[in-house]
C-alpha cells in the first residue's frame, strides 16, 4: 500500500505521539469506517443464517436496523457518536465471534437498545417495549435501569421528555433531552442510575454497560469490571480532575488530546496498590483501569492507554506489521518475551510517556515531586525505548509503512535528548 500525501503526513504526526488536527481526524474517520464495516458484517451474518436465529430476535433485529437508519437520515451525528462509543465496538466483536445459537440471539438484542438510544438522543417520538434481561436495561453512554424482576420495559418519548416504565407499577423514570446537539439525556427515577460525565470532557465513568469489559474479563488472570455498587465515583472523579490539572500544567496539548480521546473510563476490580490499565483494540477510546493511586498515576495511565488506542486504530487503516509471525522479542519493560505487535505497542506508548516525562522534568510550575519522578522515569525508559526501536527496525516483520512509522518514532525519540535539563 502506498499512502497518499495527506495520509503520509498524518502518519508522521502520529509517530511523534503529538496530537494534531489532521491525524486526529484521520483516526476518527478510520474508527467510524471500521464500525460501519463490522455492523454490516453482523447484518450479513444474521441474514445468511436467518434459519438459525430465533424468529422474534430476527424480526426485532430488522426493525431496529430500520429505526437506526431513519434516525441516521435526520441526525447522522447522533448515530455516529453512538456507533463510535467504545462499548459498541466490544459488542460487535463479541457478537461476530459468538457461535450461532441462544448466545448470539442474546447479543443481537443489543441492536434494539442502540437504535432506541439513538432515537431518544435525537428527540424522535417513540413508543416501544424492549427486553430487560435479568431486570436490567442499559442505554449505552446514558445509564441503566434496574427494574424489579425480569421482564419488558416500555419506553415512550415525545419532544424532549422520555418515560421509561418497568414491569411493576412504580413511578416511571423521567429523562429529559437537555441538548439536541449533544444528545445528552438527564433525569432519574426509581431504579435509574445515570453515567457520570467526567469534568472538562465528554468522557463517561462507565461502570454500568454490560459490554464495558468483554465476557470473561480481560487479561490473564481475567479481570472483571468493577460493579457500580463497588465504585467510589467521587474518588474516580477527583482523580480524573487532578490528573487533568497535572497534564494541563505539564503539557497542555497532551491534556487536550486526552480529554478529546477518552470516551469512557472503565473501573476494573483492583489487584492491589497502584493502577493497572488496559485498552481493547476493538474499543479504542475506553481506558480500563483499577483506581490509580493519585494524579501522576492517573495521568500516566491515560497517556499510555490513549496511545495504545491510537496505534490500534491506525493499524486498521494501514497495517504496520505482518500477521501470523511467531517470533518473540525481549523488551526492557516486560519480563515475558513479546511478539512484534507487543513490541511496537509498548514502544509507542512508552515513547509518548518519555515525551511527557521530559516535559514534566523541564517545565516550570509543575509540582516538585512530579518533576523529580518524571526525570527518574525518563532516565529509566529512554534507553529501553531506544532498544525496542532497534528491534523493530532490524525485524523483517514490519510492513513498509510500519518501517517508516518506526523510523519517524526514532527521529522523535532522538529529538528528546539523552537526559532532560531541569528548569531553573
Amino acid at each position: 500500500m502506498t499512502l497518499a500525501p495527506p495520509h503520509a503526513a498524518a502518519l508522521a504526526e502520529l509517530a511523534r505521539t503529538r496530537s494534531a488536527t489532521r491525524s486526529a481526524a484521520l483516526l476518527r474517520s478510520t474508527l467510524h469506517a471500521r464500525r460501519l464495516l463490522l455492523l454490516k458484517a453482523l447484518s450479513v451474518r444474521v441474514h445468511r443464517h436467518r434459519d438459525a436465529v430465533d424468529a422474534a430476535v430476527f424480526r426485532r433485529f430488522a426493525e431496529s436496523w430500520g429505526l437506526l437508519e431513519r434516525v441516521e437520515d435526520r441526525h447522522p451525528g447522533v448515530v455516529r457518536d453512538l456507533l463510535d462509543y467504545p462499548t459498541t465496538g466490544t459488542w460487535l466483536a463479541t457478537a461476530l465471534m459468538e457461535p450461532l445459537g441462544p448466545g448470539l440471539d442474546r447479543h443481537l438484542a443489543r441492536l434494539d437498545i442502540l437504535a432506541v438510544t439513538a432515537a431518544l438522543r435525537s428527540g424522535a417520538p417513540l413508543d416501544v417495549t424492549v427486553d430487560a434481561p435479568g431486570g436490567a436495561l442499559s442505554l449505552p453512554g446514558v445509564g441503566r435501569l434496574r427494574a424489579a424482576g425480569a421482564g419488558r420495559v416500555r419506553i415512550r418519548a415525545r419532544s424532549r421528555t422520555v418515560l421509561i416504565q418497568g414491569p411493576t407499577r412504580r413511578a416511571p423514570v423521567v429523562l429529559v433531552l437537555a441538548d439536541r446537539r449533544s444528545g445528552a439525556l438527564t433525569g432519574g427515577g426509581p431504579g435509574w442510575t445515570g453515567l457520570r460525565v467526567l469534568s472538562g470532557s465528554a468522557a463517561r465513568l462507565d461502570d454500568l454497560d454490560p459490554y464495558r469489559v468483554p465476557p470473561g474479563g480481560i487479561g490473564s488472570p481475567a479481570r472483571a469490571g468493577s460493579e457500580h455498587a463497588m465504585t467510589d465515583r467521587a474518588a474516580w472523579s477527583a482523580c480524573w480532575r487532578s490528573a487533568q490539572d497535572l497534564l494541563a500544567r505539564t503539557d497542555p496539548a497532551r491534556a487536550t488530546e486526552v480529554r478529546r480521546s477518552v470516551r469512557a473510563l472503565v473501573p476494573l476490580v483492583s489487584r492491589g496498590p497502584g493502577s493497572s490499565g488496559a485498552t481493547l483494540s476493538v474499543a479504542p477510546g475506553a481506558v480500563l483501569t483499577s483506581l490509580p493511586s493519585g494524579a501522576q498515576d492517573m495521568a500516566e495511565t491515560l497517556v499510555h492507554e490513549v496511545h495504545h488506542g491510537k496505534l490500534a486504530t491506525l493499524h486498521e487503516l494501514v497495517p504496520l506489521y505482518l500477521p501470523g509471525r511467531a517470533a518473540v522479542h525481549r523488551v526492557g519493560w516486560r519480563s515475558d518475551p513479546r511478539p512484534i505487535a507487543g513490541v511496537l505497542h509498548g514502544a509507542y506508548a512508552h515513547l509518548a510517556l518519555t515525551d511527557l516525562w521530559r516535559r514534566a522534568a523541564t517545565a516550570e510550575g509543575v509540582p516538585t515531586p512530579w518533576r523529580i519522578s518524571a526525570g527518574q522515569q525518563f532516565d529509566r525508559f529512554h534507553d529501553q525505548v531506544d532498544d525496542a526501536l532497534t528491534i523493530l527496525l532490524e525485524s523483517d516483520e514490519l510492513t513498509s509503512e510500519g518501517r517508516e512509522f518506526v523510523h519517524q518514532m526514532r527521529l522523535h525519540h532522538a529529538s528528546l535528548g539523552a537526559a532532560p535539563r531541569a528548569a531553573g
